[in-house]
């Protein structure tokens, strides 16, 4: 099995600064796409950034210059820095991952359990 385990949500007020951090964990082979999700209430998840194993990125629009997203391949982690945070941005933060088992086994999606970010106006 193929766990991912998101931690450093939380409370801050707008103008401030959280770093998330997912770790995978289980019998992993190789991970693609890497990433974060988030979904407020009474909204759909939607994409916040992510990033492939060579490191191309993607950003919602309303995120850009103000999140980073970084991994680390050797520890199937990737991160998030959100800078600048607006009430706007609180919501559910799931971690996301695309794992490949084996090197025979079919590519997998995987999701956290999600990681609540509160932003104070």
């Amino acid at each position: 099995q193929v766990q991912l385990v998101e931690s450093g949500g939380g409370l801050v007020q707008a103008g401030g600064s959280l770093r998330l951090s997912c770790a995978a964990s289980g019998s992993i082979f190789s991970s693609n796409i890497m990433g974060w999700y988030r979904q407020a209430p009474g909204n759909q998840r939607e994409l916040v950034a992510t990033m492939t194993s060579v490191g191309t990125t993607n950003y919602e629009d309303s995120v850009k210059g103000r999140f980073t997203i970084s991994r680390d391949n050797a520890k199937n982690a990737v991160y998030l820095q959100m800078n600048s945070l607006k009430p706007e941005d609180t919501a559910i933060y799931y971690c996301y991952g695309q794992m490949r088992r084996t090197l025979y086994s079919s590519v997998q999606s995987y999701w956290g359990q999600g990681t609540q970010v509160t932003v104070s106006s």
